[in-house]
């Protein structure tokens, strides 16, 4: 029996409800195939922050090391300014755990209607790579003479050439595993970011002469936003700086049928650290508690974890029983269209498992 540690802190909002549904997939996928899971419960979030001034305790991080991974629910509450919830729990986790890739799978998959017309499933099929841990969230800067009316913002992006490559070396890699395009697409903005974004593509050139057999494609972020819904079907695997790929991803989820649907790693590749695993969602405040909220992003996210702890077999399972819940179209979240509640959906995937 394979037994993983699996710190869980459900967070705010919806967390409260995908997260504990996921747990009950992952507990099905376990049973099946043979893995137990120890998982510590971590309250940490806005309420926590309201009680204590701090979105996680000062030591938080040291009482995540020891687990092989992280599942995260949501981050942010109406009452607290999204910088606080933000920059108090999930930034510093990545930073810490040097969590510098951050995978976003989108897919069409059979049964989901796409707001664009004339696409079908599997018509769209890419994933979004962004850097994680630098660039424009690097959190370098200040202010000065701060609440006068002639205060002032400094924010300074970082671009390092080490964190460029390995980002870049990570897409690529990523392009020849996934055995499909074959293909890398690099977002940039150089022509008028001159110095961050002429780093990006000088990196990217050479990383790309590593790889001849993968397709490179380099594109200005708005025409690729353009491109996303223009011409979707084209793209592989992006790569993205921390801003651009923010958003990117954000445009790829909704493409594919709903946010509902979009789950992300955050990963150290090389396991020095636990990778943290969440749906992007966020914590969607007007419908919580209702128990609608669409599980299936935490689910694909656990998946992920899964795969990456390489309990394959196990990620799979899950993947193409939510495949199936999709593709059959009878239990439905309202964000898809229907009328069905957060546990019709978690109990469907559990049969199909």
């Amino acid at each position: 029996m394979k037994k993983l540690s699996i710190a869980v802190i459900a967070g705010d909002g919806i967390g409260n409800e995908v997260i504990p549904a996921a747990k009950e997939v992952l507990e099905a996928a376990g049973r099946k195939f043979d893995i137990a899971y120890q998982f510590e419960d971590f309250p940490w979030g806005t309420q926590y922050y309201l009680k204590n001034g701090r979105m996680m305790p000062v030591d938080g991080i040291e009482q995540l090391k020891p687990f092989q991974a992280i599942l995260l629910g949501a981050v942010g509450h109406p009452d607290v300014p999204d910088h606080v919830t933000l920059n108090g729990l999930l930034l510093p986790i990545r930073r810490a755990f040097d969590q510098f890739a951050n995978v976003r799978p989108a897919i069409l998959f059979p049964g989901v209607e796409s707001p664009l017309r004339g696409r079908n499933g599997g018509d769209i099929d890419m994933v979004v790579v962004r850097e994680n841990t630098e660039g424009e969230y690097a959190q370098v800067g200040g202010f000065v003479h701060q609440n006068h009316t002639d205060e002032m913002a400094i924010q300074t992006s970082v671009f390092t050439r080490m964190g460029i490559e390995r980002i870049m070396r990570y897409a690529f890699s990523l392009a020849v595993r996934r055995n499909k395009k074959h293909k890398v697409t690099s977002i940039t903005k150089s022509n008028a970011q001159g110095y961050s974004m002429v780093l990006w593509d000088k990196v990217f050139q050479k990383v790309a002469a590593d790889y001849p057999t993968v397709q490179t494609e380099s594109l200005l972020v708005d025409a690729a936003a353009m491109n996303f819904v223009r011409r979707p079907q084209s793209f592989d695997v992006v790569v993205a700086s921390n801003l651009f790929g923010d958003i990117l991803s954000d445009l790829s989820a909704i493409l594919t049928g709903s946010i509902g649907l979009a789950a992300s790693a955050n990963l150290d590749p090389g396991r020095r650290f636990p990778s943290m695993f969440e749906p992007v969602h966020g914590s969607a405040p007007d419908i919580a508690g209702l128990g609608i909220a669409n599980p299936m992003a935490s689910v694909f996210s656990v998946s992920m974890m899964l795969d990456h702890l390489e309990c394959t077999e196990a990620a799979a399972a899950i993947h193409n029983a939510v495949a199936e819940v999709l593709a059959e179209g009878k239990v439905r979240t309202p964000d898809l269209g229907g009328p069905s509640h957060t546990h019709d959906v978690i109990d469907a995937i559990i049969a199909k498992i």
